[in-house]
C-alpha cells in the first residue's frame, strides 16, 4: 500500500480516504445542522413565497446571496407564473445579519430602488448561480460568473463587480438544467466544474416531459471556462438510484481538495391518501393540485454527498436535512434547499469557537412571503467516525506527514475518551487520554515524534463515546 502524502493539511474523516477499513472497527456516521434563527424576509413587493435557488459568495470583505425572486402562482392559485422571476442579492458583513443594498440597476414599478441586478429581459430566465472566479488567471473583467439557464441552454453570464452581468457564452445546451446549475473554479484541482440537472431513463433523447424519468445531476468541466467537457452522470458506486434536484456542490473551505454536494431528493407520490389530508396545509396542496399533481403530492428533503475528484461521489442515503415538525407551509416540494456554500459565522455560545452557517428558502406555495432560514454545523463536523460505549478503533493507511504536532478536532462525553497511537516500523509512540469537545485539541505523545517525520506511520484511534471529525499536522 503506497503511502498517502499528507504533509501539513487538514485531513477529513468523512469517507475512507485515510482509513483502512479492514483494520477499523469504528462506525462512520453522519451528523446534522442545528436550526437557527429566520434571517431575512422576503416581502418586497417585487420578491414572494417563490424566492429561491440562494447562492453565497464571498467577496471583497462582505458576504452576498444571490437569489430568484417571485411569486409562484397568481392570487387565484390558478397559475404557476415564471415570467416574472428576477434576480435580486442581499448582503452582510457577518453572515448573521442581512440587508438589501440599494443598487438602482433595475426598474421595478417606476423605482430603481430596490436591490434587484437581473430581470427577465432574456426570457425564459430560470436559475442564475453566481461564484466568484478564484483562478488566478481570470480576467477581471469576469471576475464574477454566472450559470443561467435561458430556455434550453445554460449560459455563462460576467461581471467585474458582481452587480452589472452581461451575457457572455453558451457553457451547453446538453441537459435540463430547470434548478439550479453550479460552478466554481477548484484550485485543489486545477479546473472549473459545472454541476448540471439533467432526467435519465425516459423513452426519448429529446427534450422530456417534466416528469418523465429520473432527475439527476452531471458534472462538466473545464480549464478555461471555455471550452467544456461533455456532461457525465455522477457516479454513485451503485448506489440506489433516487431523484436528485440539485447538487449544492462546493469545494469544502476547510479542505478544499474535498468537495460536498448537499442534493435535495426529490419525492413525488403518485396518489393522494389520507396522510396527504392529515399532512399540514392539506387544502392548499390539494388546490395547487388543480395546477399540477406534483405541487401538492411532491416533497423534499436534502442529503450529504463527499467526492476527490467531482466524478465518483460517496453519497449518505440518510437523509441530513428533513422539512422537520410540521408547521403551517413546509413538506412541500421546496423544502431543504441549502446553499451551495458556507460562512463562518460566530457562535451564540459564549466563548465558544465560530462554526459554519448555510441557509434554506423556505416557505414556498403559500403566498406569504419566503423567507431566509439559517442553519449551523460544527466545523468539519457533517461525518465522523464514532464509537459508542464499547471501544473502537480507526486505523489510518500508510501516511507521510510534515510538521511537528498533531491536532484533532473531536468529541467525546464526560466518561469517553479517545487514545492516539502513532508508530512505523520501528517506533511507536502513545497519547495520554483524550477528552472533551475541541475543534484543535493538541496531542501530545510519550516521546520525541519528529523523527517520524518523512517516514510512514500509521495512526490508531482507540476510542470510546466519541467521535473524531478531522486531524492535522502543523
Amino acid at each position: 500500500m503506497n503511502p498517502i502524502r499528507i504533509g501539513r493539511k487538514k485531513q477529513l474523516f468523512w469517507d475512507d480516504y485515510l482509513v483502512n477499513t479492514s483494520l477499523s472497527s469504528a462506525e462512520r456516521i453522519q451528523h446534522h445542522p442545528a436550526e437557527k434563527e429566520v434571517a431575512l424576509v422576503f416581502d418586497k413587493p417585487w420578491e414572494g413565497d417563490g424566492c429561491d435557488f440562494l447562492c453565497p459568495v464571498e467577496a471583497d470583505g462582505i458576504y452576498r446571496i444571490y437569489y430568484m425572486a417571485w411569486e409562484m402562482f397568481d392570487k387565484n392559485m390558478t397559475v404557476h407564473t415564471t415570467q416574472d422571476i428576477r434576480v435580486c442579492v442581499i448582503e452582510s458583513k457577518d453572515g448573521l445579519h442581512w440587508e438589501r443594498p440599494n443598487l438602482r440597476i433595475c426598474e421595478f414599478d417606476g423605482s430603481f430602488d430596490n436591490n434587484i441586478i437581473y430581470d427577465n429581459r432574456d426570457g425564459a430566465l430560470d436559475n442564475f448561480s453566481v461564484f466568484c472566479d478564484g483562478n488566478p488567471a481570470c480576467p477581471p473583467n469576469e471576475r464574477f460568473k454566472a450559470t443561467v439557464k435561458l430556455k434550453y441552454e445554460l449560459w455563462c453570464f460576467t461581471s467585474a463587480d458582481g452587480y452589472h452581468f452581461k451575457k457572455d457564452r453558451l457553457i451547453t445546451d446538453k441537459g435540463r438544467f430547470d434548478t439550479m446549475n453550479v460552478a466554481f473554479w477548484s484550485e485543489a484541482l486545477g479546473k472549473y466544474f459545472c454541476f448540471i440537472r439533467d432526467f435519465h431513463d425516459y423513452a426519448s433523447r429529446e427534450w422530456p416531459a417534466l416528469n418523465e424519468g429520473v432527475r439527476d445531476i452531471r458534472v462538466l468541466t473545464s480549464p478555461d471556462f471555455r471550452t467544456w467537457t461533455d456532461p457525465v452522470l455522477l457516479d454513485f458506486g451503485g448506489a440506489e438510484d433516487i431523484p436528485l434536484y440539485t447538487s449544492a456542490a462546493f469545494p469544502y473551505p476547510g479542505a478544499k481538495e474535498v468537495l460536498i454536494g448537499l442534493p435535495s431528493r426529490y419525492v413525488e407520490r403518485k396518489t393522494w391518501n389520507d396522510n396527504f389530508a392529515q399532512l399540514t396545509g392539506a387544502e392548499a396542496r390539494k388546490k395547487r393540485m388543480n395546477v399540477s399533481p406534483r405541487y401538492g403530492l411532491a416533497t423534499t428533503d436534502c442529503v450529504v454527498m463527499i467526492s476527490r475528484d467531482g466524478f465518483t461521489w460517496d453519497r449518505q442515503d440518510e437523509a441530513f436535512m428533513t422539512p422537520g415538525i410540521e408547521r403551517d407551509d413546509n413538506w412541500v416540494y421546496g423544502d431543504c434547499y441549502p446553499t451551495p456554500g458556507l460562512i463562518l459565522t460566530a457562535s451564540d455560545l459564549p466563548g465558544a469557537p465560530p462554526e459554519y452557517s448555510f441557509y434554506c428558502d423556505e416557505r414556498h406555495w403559500s403566498q406569504k412571503p419566503a423567507y431566509l432560514q439559517r442553519y449551523v454545523i460544527r466545523q468539519d463536523g457533517f461525518l465522523s467516525y464514532h464509537a459508542g460505549r464499547a471501544p473502537k478503533t480507526v486505523v489510518t493507511k500508510p501516511l507521510l506527514y510534515e510538521g511537528g504536532t498533531l491536532s484533532i478536532n473531536f468529541a467525546t462525553s464526560a466518561l469517553g475518551y479517545v487514545y492516539v497511537t502513532m508508530a512505523d516500523k520501528t517506533h511507536t509512540f502513545k497519547s495520554c487520554e483524550l477528552f472533551g469537545d475541541s475543534l484543535d485539541r493538541r496531542v501530545r505523545f510519550d516521546g520525541d515524534t519528529s523523527e517520524l517525520i518523512g517516514k510512514e506511520v500509521v495512526l490508531t484511534f482507540t476510542m470510546s463515546d466519541a467521535d473524531i471529525y478531522s486531524m492535522q499536522f502543523t
